[in-house]
C-alpha cells in the first residue's frame, strides 16, 4: 500500500510547518488567536486545498483541449451552517476565461467534480491518533 509520509515542526509562537519531501508548507494563527498571522491557518489551507484541486481539474481540462485559461479564476466562498461552529456550504464558482466553448461548459464543472479532496471529504479516511 503507497502511502504519503509528513513531519510536522513548532518553529515558536503559534506556527506549525509541515514538511513534506523538499518542501514545508509554513501556517500560523491569526493574530485574533494569539499568533503573528504571518501564515495561513492549518484551517484555511484546508480551504485552498479545495480551491487549489478544482482549480487543478479545471486547468486540466482547458490544456487537454487547448482552451486558453488567459482570465480563467475560481471564486470559493465557505459558509458556516446556522448555528453551528462548523462550514456546511462551500462554493466554488469557475469564473470562464474569454471565448470559452459554450458546448464545454458542463465537462468541465464534471471535471471539477472529480477533484480529489472533495471526494476525501465526501469518503473520509479513518483517523488514527497515538503517542510515542
Amino acid at each position: 500500500m503507497a502511502s504519503k509520509k509528513f513531519s510536522v515542526g513548532f518553529p515558536g509562537g503559534k506556527k506549525v510547518d509541515v514538511t513534506y519531501g523538499d518542501f514545508v508548507v509554513k501556517t500560523d494563527q491569526p493574530q485574533a488567536d494569539g499568533g503573528d498571522g504571518s501564515a495561513v491557518s492549518p484551517f484555511e489551507l484546508f480551504f485552498c486545498s479545495i480551491a487549489a484541486c478544482a482549480g487543478f481539474y479545471a486547468l486540466e481540462f482547458c490544456q487537454a483541449r487547448n482552451i486558453s485559461t488567459e482570465g480563467m479564476r475560481i471564486d470559493m466562498e465557505a459558509e458556516k451552517a446556522e448555528g453551528e461552529k462548523l462550514y456546511g456550504k462551500i462554493s466554488i464558482i469557475l469564473k470562464l476565461p474569454a471565448g470559452f466553448p459554450e458546448k464545454y461548459k458542463g465537462a468541465i464543472v464534471k471535471a471539477m467534480d472529480t477533484c480529489t479532496v472533495k471526494k476525501h471529504l465526501q469518503n473520509p479516511p479513518q483517523f488514527v491518533l497515538s503517542v510515542e
